[in-house]
């Protein structure tokens, strides 16, 4: 049945049971409180009679004198009538009653157990369980003339019981009760609908079906997955994340800056915008990331952090730039050598087979000569594929494409690899050739790669149109770009730029004006890191 109701009622009647409770025990307490002053007014006032009666002429002078005792329990039933007392009681030394209500008893001997030290010229009020319930009862010694003590006057009062004292409680009491009760249940009420709107109106069984189907969901995908609360702590880290950052066992509820030391995630929460598609290094790990906080009724609560290795997506960037270069190189050389042939074919039909071998051997010398001296001077056979691919593609747009006969590249920056160079000269030597399009005559690239123990220098010229101050301050944002081909399809070579930069911890400077060329020169640090990047 309980499981049955739903969770603003369970609250209710929980909230409710609590305020029920904390008011009986409070009740309880204030109640036996009150019986605790009630019990100690009857004392007093019982006293008080019983010191009237020790002092009553007609009592003192009946002990005093036997003939004169008829006397003593006319006074002791007018002083117990008088004060609302149960019961008055006049004793000789003897602990024979001389007064009583009942008065078959006056005459009979006292078997009290309570009585002792009233014969002992003490004064006190004790309790005893008697026929009629818990008594009161106020004992004071009775003196005569001469401060000698002949009696005992005692006066007692029944104990009203507990209900009676409820009875005897004002209507404000029963007020106070009631609205207690009435705003217990009010603001239990209250709390459950507050608390089940917080929860979005859903049940606990609700809930816990999409905490395990989230969970399961973010384990299943195949990007990282890392979000932290506002204080920092990892609220979920999926496998796929643990796989990437090389992390094993349970880091729920941990600083994400012990479990990363080096994350950047936590920044989202101070910037309180999201950042896209950014290039970091995170446990050792290159990625892509996608950063964004975590917002609840306008107030950032937590971030989340997507993110990839970035390996595969540069193999795609590298689709997009070297694969589609070197497709380009083979249809040039393609032509490149169907001409070649023609011109053999036809200098052999003309006869003339010695001037058809001298031609064949010098284009052969030449491809042989560019293809050893890259081969030599570029330790890497992706980006020497893709000069080649470049001169040749050069050469047919009408395009001299100049190598600096002193470029080499023996090895590659820290964190970055042959992906990140042949992006970043597949890109520069594209754009040039896009500059040169509309140069009427004599168009040139130069191109050179100069690299020692500390620095990587990466220079790509060109004689084209030139770019203005405005164009040159925004050539490295994303999908800006000054062709006129779709927004979608351009706008992205720079940045890429850009990004290898920054990961590179490198510079570039960009010279360029209307009408005089544009220069690239990108440089990067060798040995150590500096403290930044710089892109201008």
């Amino acid at each position: 049945m309980l499981q049955r109701l739903k969770i603003n009622w369970k609250i209710a009647l929980l909230s409710f049971g609590i305020v029920l409770f904390s008011l009986c025990i409070g009740g309880t307490i204030l109640l036996g409180g009150i019986i605790g002053l009630k019990e100690e007014e009857l004392g007093r006032r019982l006293l008080v009679t019983a010191r009237t009666v020790a002092q009553m002429p007609e009592v003192v002078s009946g002990l005093a004198k036997p003939e004169l005792r008829g006397g003593i329990q006319t006074a002791a039933e007018r002083i117990r009538i008088i004060n609302d007392a149960t019961y008055v009681v006049v004793m000789d030394m003897n602990r024979v009653r001389l007064s009583h209500p009942v008065e078959a008893k006056i005459g009979t001997v006292s078997q009290g157990t309570d009585e002792g030290p009233a014969f002992a010229e003490h004064t006190y009020v004790s309790k005893a369980k008697g026929e009629l319930g818990t008594a009161l009862r106020a004992f004071v010694p009775i003196m005569n003339a001469e401060h000698e003590q002949i009696g005992v006057a005692l006066v007692g009062r029944i104990m009203p019981t507990v209900g009676q004292v409820l009875l005897d409680l004002s209507g404000q009491a029963y007020a106070v009760l009631f609205l207690s009760l009435l705003f217990g249940l009010w603001g239990s009420w209250m709390l459950a609908q507050h608390i089940k709107k917080q929860m979005f109106e859903l049940e606990p069984h609700e809930i816990a079906r999409l905490l395990v189907e989230r969970t399961a969901t973010f384990h299943a995908m195949h990007e990282g997955v890392i979000a932290i609360d506002n204080t920092e702590r990892v609220t979920i880290f999926n496998d796929k994340a643990k796989e990437m950052m090389r992390i094993s066992g349970d880091v729920i509820g941990k600083p994400i800056r012990n479990v990363i030391p080096d994350t950047r995630s936590p920044e989202i929460l101070h910037l309180n915008h999201p950042i896209y598609n950014q290039e970091l290094t995170v446990g050792g790990t290159l990625i892509m990331s996608n950063r964004v906080p975590i917002r609840v009724g306008g107030i950032t609560v937590g971030a989340v952090a997507i993110f990839q290795d970035r390996t595969e997506a540069t193999r795609m960037a590298e689709e997009l730039t070297g694969v589609k270069a070197f497709v380009d190189a083979l249809r040039v050389q393609n032509h490149e050598y169907m001409n070649k042939l023609h011109t053999i074919g036809g200098l052999i039909q003309l006869g003339n087979k010695e001037k058809a071998l001298e031609y064949l051997f010098e284009i052969t010398e030449q491809k042989e000569e560019q293809t050893r001296f890259l081969s030599e001077r570029f330790k890497n056979d992706s980006l020497t594929g893709l000069l080649l691919g470049k001169i040749s593609r050069g050469r047919e747009l009408g395009i001299e494409v100049t190598i600096d006969r002193q470029s080499r590249l023996d090895r590659f920056p820290e964190r970055l690899d042959h992906h990140d160079f042949v992006i970043l000269l597949g890109n520069l030597i594209e754009n040039a050739f896009d500059a040169l399009k509309q140069a009427p005559r004599d168009k040139k690239i130069f191109i050179s790669i100069e690299q020692d123990e500390e620095v990587l220098s990466v220079l790509v010229e060109d004689n084209g149109r030139g770019m203005d101050e405005a164009t040159r301050e925004r050539i490295f944002e994303r999908g800006f770009t000054t062709k006129p081909e779709p927004e979608g399809d351009r706008g992205i070579g720079l940045y890429l730029i850009a990004g290898i930069i920054r990961r590179g911890n490198g510079t570039v400077q960009v010279e360029s004006a209307p009408g005089e060329g544009t220069s690239f020169l990108v440089s990067f640090p060798m040995t150590g890191m500096p403290e930044q990047s710089e892109v201008t």
